[in-house]
């Protein structure tokens, strides 16, 4: 039996309203609501899979209202209604509310079933997606702890870096309410950012000198390596496009494609702050280890050069607190490494 979704209208015109609801009742279930404001509160009390808003409503109007909806349920489809063409009103619906789609009065009920499904089924494409990433965390589980554990011992001074990479990346992107798949794959790409380091000569790694030229082209080589091992699991396509930009640029200096800006995907540059930080704070071969605040002061040199200035404003705004949940887990680890010796 195919999913009824659930639908809420919104419309503080009865016909309107009830144009809507005779058109979408067969096949999904509807519930009406006549003002912004009886919505609101109807959505405190239930999840909708998708939401038509009329524009033009008394005391509040369809792009807040819809802007609303978004912040206490980003995952459903906003549609909204609307008589006008004023470039202006769409603009701010579709940045503002995170819209789907406008739909034009007078619109016909073929018009309107056809929007509506188009909206529900990228809905349940999104759906579909985050249950992937969740399976697919699932299924690479014990593969991605035998990566990790396989880098840990190749190189001894990264040990446990992956981990802490995933972390603030984790940090970071929860900071920015990013979409649970979006997490998912930012997580993931965290994890297995660094596995074509499985490709780079020991003793290149474990130098304590510095690297010739020569030396450092094949460590930029790892990125190449990582998209090498991971690019025929077609289910790990999304994170191996994060991994593949992760040392580009803000300023488009970086590696291997020289990309900027926001070329650069939004998972590379988050994990771009996250694996430099980290790498400063670990001890290697070449140097001893930076303090928390002395790398915090070269990431923020860095914005706009380097590194995306927003990413690294959220990232200084979630570091006490990243750096305090790493300490007490440590603490713990230790702990649980006493009681298992004795």
């Amino acid at each position: 039996m195919d999913k009824r979704y659930k639908i809420l209208i919104v419309d503080d015109e009865e016909d309107n309203l009830a144009l809507m609801y005779r058109t979408l009742r067969n096949k999904y279930d509807i519930t009406k609501a006549n003002s912004a404001i009886v919505a609101l509160e109807i959505l405190k009390k239930e999840q909708f899979d998708c939401i038509l808003s009329d524009h033009k409503m008394p005391v509040m109007d369809g792009v807040e209202f819809l802007k609303r909806v978004y912040d206490m349920q980003p995952k459903t489809m906003r549609l909204l209604v609307t008589a006008y063409s004023d470039i202006k009103i769409l603009i701010d619906a579709i940045n503002y509310a995170k819209i789907y789609r406008y739909i034009k009065k007078p619109y016909s009920p073929d018009e309107l079933c056809m929007i509506v499904e188009s909206a529900l089924e990228c809905y349940q494409l999104k759906i579909d997606n985050e249950n992937l990433i969740t399976d697919l965390k699932d299924l690479f589980s014990g593969t991605i702890k035998a990566i990790i554990e396989a880098l840990d011992a190749k190189d001894s001074f990264t040990l446990g870096r992956s981990r802490r990479v995933a972390f603030y990346s984790l940090k970071i992107a929860n900071k920015m309410a990013l979409s649970p798949a979006e997490i998912s794959q930012i997580e993931l790409a965290g994890l297995l950012h660094d596995i074509g380091m499985i490709g780079v000569a020991e003793e290149i790694l474990n130098k304590t000198q510095k690297l010739t030229d020569e030396e450092y082209e094949k460590i930029k080589m790892h990125v190449h390596y990582s998209v090498k091992i991971l690019e025929d699991i077609k289910q790990l396509y999304e994170i191996v496009e994060i991994i593949k930009y992760h040392h580009e640029y803000y300023n488009g200096c970086g590696y291997p494609h020289g990309l900027k800006g926001e070329e650069i995907p939004l998972g590379s540059r988050i994990i771009a702050i996250a694996d430099a930080f980290d790498a400063m704070t670990s001890n290697r071969a070449y140097r001893n280890s930076l303090k928390p605040d002395e790398a915090l002061n070269i990431i923020k040199q860095g914005a706009g050069k380097q590194f995306d200035p927003h990413l690294v404003e959220i990232f200084e705004s979630i570091l006490p607190e990243a750096l305090e949940e790493i300490k007490e887990f440590e603490i713990r680890q230790k702990e649980l490494e006493q009681i298992v010796k004795q």
